[in-house]
């Protein structure tokens, strides 16, 4: 614990940051998501928008994520410290203070909060706004270090910016946005815990309760399989519901049963080095799962415009 302390005192004897240093706190990485669920769920919201406040809306909700990234970072940079994928951040390698994280992340968050309102209306600046709090508050300062169902309950926080994108143009929120928060939440456990599997070591090292560290590997690959299989079934409720057609159909049964598959394979898997590979690969392929489908999503939706669902 003295070595997170000490880490965490280090981080406010810096020097300067570059601008680099300012963009890793906004999790590139992760912003991509993001801002592509937002897109989707802009774009098949029944209505029009103007290009403009469209463009507007989609950089408010990119500043959103990334302004709740940096507060993320800040409030967790004793972590950062001694997890080996994390390392490196602005913070914890003595390239920031956390001083500097901690008022970049409150003036992007409220930044992006109130132009979105100005821009578009407040229930998607409500929504955004929520979704930060919910990030920064619920999953990052209350759930991560109490709990292993941290990632299911903090899921939601990724799980708003379709309903953010669709509110946008709406104005509210409709069964169809809170399905596509439905198929990010429950896709948030197993892409997590997969990650959890083949880095549990880390997480370990910084006192976090991932699954694995609480409940041990053979709970936790049953848990993500039991997900999996929900989340497949949820992806077809685009389906059932009557909001896609025959190319979101397709898409979703080869994604979701390919997903079943690799989940099944590693639940099956015993043996440490070969589970550790089996949970990267599940992690690997529930990146691509998700931009398949929103994108398979918003395809049927074009094409239902162009005369019917196909």
């Amino acid at each position: 614990m003295a070595l997170i302390d000490d880490t965490r005192n280090a981080g406010m004897m810096t020097g300067e940051a570059r601008v680099e240093d300012y963009l890793a706190l906004l999790k590139p990485s992760v912003m991509q998501l993001v801002v592509f669920t937002a897109i989707v769920g802009l774009l098949v919201a029944p209505g029009a928008i103007n290009p403009l406040v469209g463009i507007i809306a989609v950089l408010c909700i990119a500043i959103g994520a990334g302004g709740s990234a940096a507060l993320n970072m800040w409030y967790d940079s004793d972590i950062d410290a001694v997890m080996s994928r994390t390392i490196n951040r602005p913070i914890p390698s003595g390239r920031m203070s956390r001083e500097e994280a901690l008022v970049f992340g409150l003036v992007l968050s409220g930044f992006s909060v109130a132009l979105l309102g100005l821009a578009t209306n407040w229930v998607a600046a409500g929504l955004l706004g929520f979704t930060i709090f919910f990030y920064v508050v619920i999953y990052t300062m209350w759930l991560k270090r109490r709990t292993p169902q941290n990632i299911v309950i903090g899921g939601a926080a990724g799980a708003f910016p379709p309903m953010v994108g669709w509110a946008a143009v709406t104005g509210s929120v409709s069964i169809e946005s809170v399905v596509l928060f439905l198929i990010i939440f429950l896709w948030t456990p197993p892409h997590f815990w997969a990650l959890a599997l083949y880095k549990q070591s880390d997480y370990g090292a910084a006192g976090v309760p991932m699954m694995p560290n609480v409940v041990g590997n053979a709970s936790t690959k049953l848990q993500i399989f039991v997900y999996t299989l929900v989340l497949a079934a949820s992806a077809m409720l685009p389906v059932v519901l009557g909001f896609s057609g025959m190319v979101y159909s397709a898409v979703a049964v080869v994604t979701g049963l390919s997903f079943i598959l690799l989940a099944w394979r590693l639940l099956r898997t015993g043996e440490e080095v070969a589970m550790r590979k089996s949970a990267r690969i599940l992690f690997n392929y529930s990146l691509s799962y998700l931009f398949v489908v929103f994108f398979a999503y918003l395809a049927d939706n074009i094409l239902a415009r162009f005369g019917g669902f196909v």
